[in-house]
């Protein structure tokens, strides 16, 4: 039996203005020197802004650091505060020990591009808010992390701002959201998403309209048209703040138990969601968190995860995509576009890679506890109209070339130098026609690792053959009708860029970022000179990114090629793979892929998020071990302690019989000759 404790939720405040600094509260600057991190958190050093630089602080602090996985586990935001930073290891020790934040006196944090990149959480913001952080200092966010912060009542500002608050200056209010949205500001105004919508029902706010005339629109800017609240046919435009319903959405073990908790602790224990039968929770995430012996201290607090899951279900009638037997019917996101998403729908889920649906002609992009909450609540939400960033795709990928190293490269190019943050990624043009749905569902699913809002594919026939085999009650011709085309004219912020798909080399990036990538070398089957000759201790495929059929297709040939020629998984490396849903895996099974994998020393794991968020068989146990994998993302401590290098499916496979970071060749493995 759950014992239902006092709500300790900061109780919803409007925001003074003008915006001071409290006197005896102090500010927290996240340098790239730990050293000087280490005072501050002891009470040693007080820094000004005056005396530093942007390049003296910490880029791309991604949520995994602010809240990592274990810490997740703990779903009460005063919990989570305790551990916050946890993730932030230096030479292999917490920067941050317990309540270091908490205990430190703190109301302003300060770091420096691009703050809190990767997962959707919002425990990352939660366990600031409840350190006493209400004021965050960054030269820029990630889009969900700053809607994040919006929702919660964290006020957002530059460092401008912050040299003139330590200058004893009283800022006005509307300086921190005078780049924000009409709606977003009104939340900003009332502290917070929960009592903007509570202002908002008893009628005490009036939103504002849009009177966006006829105009040629993108495939993100159509959808969102399409879905205004108690309009007809309408037009939007980038920066229109807007009502849009919402078609569906889920939450998974890691997030429900706190959509649950903040629905019972704002509505009451008698909450109803709007619309359930739209909406779903999926048991994915911790299903395998026992496998890891690290998580056998928290296995108390996950098994309270998913009691409050099923509660959550019983309670809301959503569907219910729990574990039947000890498996999970798959990753929540590759389970939804194969059985939930449609051309056309905007979907919202508690997860960063809600984006994948994207590859079904929808728009789709995560969002954090509070805002899924409020939704499922509600049925619909609030949207600024995002930019959008197109890719004209020509040509064909080369043998041994994939869709994982196109993402690479596009992380290297274009999300590096910011172009794609906080907007749609379209992907069209001749080049998708050679790439299948699996393939296209990669380029929406790493979106997020652009720090792009999310990412939608031109939709074709094979779009609709897709969903109709999965889904055969669909009628193909409301398929048709629902999916979207920009308009000739359409304008991308972002610009259009073509990408020569044949131009494209096999990618492998750096352990610490996705958008660390290097070309590799397919003629010789080994990485460029840079890598060198890297050893692996664990090779990796699965994930969401890689768990779908296609990719189990390339890992089978080259795992079949290698079998062939008398080779199996090379001598103290480990090969992991693991299915992203029921159907990839009833698929292996009827091709005898299985087979194939067990005469080579394959690993192979029923549907699950696993390893890639540290909470299943592949992770790492030490520093000193090295790790090739197929997932999204390779952020230090995110997979385990050790080194973790991105690659395609096909240059794990490769790896794992060589022992090291190889480059897939077509045929490599069939000219070798295996002595007696």
């Amino acid at each position: 039996m759950r014992c239902r404790r006092p709500s300790r939720r900061p109780q919803p405040m409007k925001p003074s203005d003008p915006i001071t600094l409290t006197a005896g509260k102090r500010v927290l600057f996240l340098t790239k020197d730990p050293e000087l991190i280490r005072r501050q958190l002891a009470g040693d050093l007080e820094l000004m802004m005056e005396d530093l630089s942007v390049d003296d602080l910490l880029d791309d602090i991604n949520t995994d650091a602010m809240t990592p996985a274990w810490v997740c586990f703990n779903h009460r935001p005063e919990d989570l505060a305790r551990e916050a930073y946890a993730g932030l290891i230096v030479e292999g020790e917490r920067l941050f020990e317990r309540d270091a934040l908490k205990g430190g006196n703190f109301e302003v944090i300060v770091s420096g591009f691009r703050k809190g990149v990767g997962s959707s959480r919002e425990t990352a913001v939660q366990a600031e808010k409840w350190s006493g952080i209400r004021i965050a200092i960054a030269a820029s966010f990630a889009p969900i992390h700053a809607a994040n912060n919006t929702n919660q009542g964290v006020l957002m500002g530059d460092h401008e701002i912050l040299r003139r608050l330590q200058r004893g200056e009283a800022v006005p209010l509307e300086e921190f959201y005078r780049h924000h949205d009409p709606i977003s500001q009104l939340i900003v105004r009332q502290g917070g998403l929960f009592p903007f919508s509570k202002a908002l029902a008893a009628g005490e706010l009036e939103l504002p309209g849009t009177d966006t005339g006829s105009r040629p629109m993108t495939m993100a800017e159509k959808i969102l048209a399409r879905h205004l609240v108690g309009e007809g046919d309408n037009f939007v435009k980038p920066g229109d703040s807007v009502v849009v319903e919402v078609d569906g959405g889920y939450s998974h073990d890691y997030t429900s138990a706190q959509v649950h908790y903040f629905l019972e602790q704002e509505y009451g224990p008698d909450y109803r969601i709007h619309n359930p039968e739209r909406f779903a929770a999926f048991e994915d995430h911790l299903i395998y968190a026992d496998e890891v012996p690290k998580m056998e201290v928290f296995l108390e607090k996950i098994e309270e995860l998913r009691g409050l899951q099923r509660e959550f279900l019983q309670h809301t009638g959503a569907h219910d995509f729990s574990a039947r037997d000890g498996v999970s019917p798959g990753i929540c996101h590759a389970v939804a576009r194969e059985r939930m998403i449609s051309p056309g729908d905007f979907i919202q889920a508690t997860d960063s890679h809600t984006c994948m649906g994207g590859c079904n002609n929808a728009l789709a992009w995560g969002v954090g506890a509070t805002e899924y909450a409020n939704l499922v609540y509600s049925g619909f939400t609030t949207v600024e109209v995002p930019e959008s960033i197109r890719f004209e795709l020509v040509g064909e990928l080369r043998e041994g070339v994939t869709a994982k190293d196109l993402m690479l490269h596009i992380l290297l190019e274009y999300a590096r130098p910011q172009l794609t943050l906080n907007r749609v990624m379209e992907f069209t043009g001749p080049g998708l026609a050679a790439l299948s749905m699996d393939e296209r569902a990669t380029l929406t699913n790493m979106a997020t690792e652009c720090t792009a809002r999310g990412a939608i594919v031109e939709a074709d026939e094979e779009t609709y053959r897709w969903i109709a085999r999965r889904r055969p009650e669909v009628d193909v011709e409301v398929l048709r009708a629902r999916s979207v085309k920009a308009d000739p004219g359409a304008v991308y912020d972002g610009g259009t860029h073509t990408i020569d798909l044949a131009t494209l080399q096999p990618m492998v990036a750096h352990p610490g970022d996705p958008d660390h990538g290097i070309p590799s070398d397919p003629t010789n089957g080994a990485t460029v000179e840079e890598i060198g000759e890297v050893a692996i201790d664990i090779a990796y495929g699965g994930s969401c990114t890689a768990g779908k059929i296609d990719d189990l297709i390339f890992y089978h040939r080259v795992v079949k090629e290698a079998v062939d020629a008398g080779l199996t998984v090379a001598d103290g490396v480990e090969f992991y793979i693991q299915f992203g849903s029921t159907e990839v895996e009833e698929y292996c099974r009827e091709h005898g892929f299985l087979d194939t994998f067990e005469r080579a020393g394959v690993k192979v794991i029923h549907p699950g998020c696993g390893a890639c968020i540290g909470c299943g068989p592949g992770v790492s146990e030490a520093s000193d071990q090295v790790t090739v994998s197929a997932i999204n993302r390779n952020y230090k401590g995110r997979s385990g302690p050790g080194r973790l290098y991105l690659a395609s499916p096909l240059t794990v496979a490769a790896s794992a019989i060589t022992g090291r970071i190889t480059a897939y060749r077509p045929g490599m493995f069939a000219t070798v000759t295996v002595p007696a």
